[in-house]
C-alpha cells in the first residue's frame, strides 16, 4: 500500500508491503490555499444550485450530508430536485480503492448537490443537502 506522510514542512511518499517500508518520493509541502469567499445568495433567490466550479457555493439550509471520510466523488444518484428516502444510496465515494455508499440519512426533497463527480473531498465536506 503506498501512503503519503505529512511531517513539517515536508511530504514523504513511501510504500508498505510484507513488513518492509520504502520511501518513494521526498517533497516540500504546498502552503494550503485559502478558499475563495464566494459572494452570499439574496433570500429571495430560492432555487436549488449545484456546483460547477471550484469555487464553494454557500450551504442551502436543511439536513447537510457531510463526508464521512476523504475520497474521491466516484458517482452522484440523484439530482437537485429528486425525493429520497432515508437508506437510498445518494453517492458513491471512492477511498484508498473501495467504493463507500453515501445514504440519505431521512426522507425529504435534494436542495442542493455541493460535489460532483470526480470532486476531492475530505472527512466533514458537506456533499448535498436534503
Amino acid at each position: 500500500m503506498k501512503y503519503k506522510v505529512s511531517l513539517g514542512k515536508k511530504v514523504y511518499e513511501v510504500e508498505v508491503e510484507e513488513g518492509k517500508a520504502m520511501l518513494l518520493d521526498e517533497y516540500e509541502a504546498k502552503a494550503p490555499v485559502p478558499p475563495a469567499v464566494a459572494a452570499p445568495i439574496p433570500a429571495a433567490d430560492q432555487t436549488p444550485q449545484t456546483v460547477h466550479s471550484a469555487i464553494p457555493l454557500p450551504v442551502t439550509p436543511g439536513t447537510q450530508v457531510k463526508s464521512p471520510l476523504p475520497g474521491t466523488v466516484l458517482k452522484v444518484n440523484v439530482s437537485v430536485g429528486d425525493a429520497v428516502k432515508a437508506g437510498d444510496v445518494l453517492m458513491i465515494i471512492e477511498a484508498m480503492k473501495m467504493e463507500n455508499e453515501i445514504a440519505a440519512p431521512s426522507d425529504g426533497t435534494v436542495k442542493q448537490i455541493a460535489k460532483e463527480k470526480g470532486a476531492t473531498v475530505v472527512t466533514g465536506d458537506v456533499l448535498l443537502v436534503i
